[in-house]
């Protein structure tokens, strides 16, 4: 699957790492509900790193969709919480 940073790029990252980023992203989405602002930074830094551990960059020059579209560190937990779904940042 493609994951895309915003602000930064794109990774491929492998489908079979799913169940691993869904649960960084529970992690994530509890501290937003919670306005755990602390929480919230530690959460989404370790579902961005683990994207960026877990998968191979593209070249800048891809032309290819994002499945996943995810913040990056910089975003507000006022922002990100404008971006949740019910199911999350990451479906399923």
């Amino acid at each position: 699957m493609i994951v895309r940073i915003l602000g930064e790029g794109q990774y491929s990252v492998a489908e079979g790492h799913l169940d691993e980023l869904n649960r960084l992203d529970a992690r994530l989405q509890s501290a937003v509900e919670a306005q755990d602002e602390k929480g919230f930074a530690g959460a989404l830094r370790a579902l961005l790193e683990t994207v960026r551990r877990l998968g191979a960059p593209l070249t800048p020059d891809s032309l290819v969709p994002s499945e996943l579209v995810l913040p990056d560190e910089d975003m507000s937990l006022a922002e990100v919480s404008a971006l949740l779904t019910d199911e999350s940042l990451i479906p399923g």
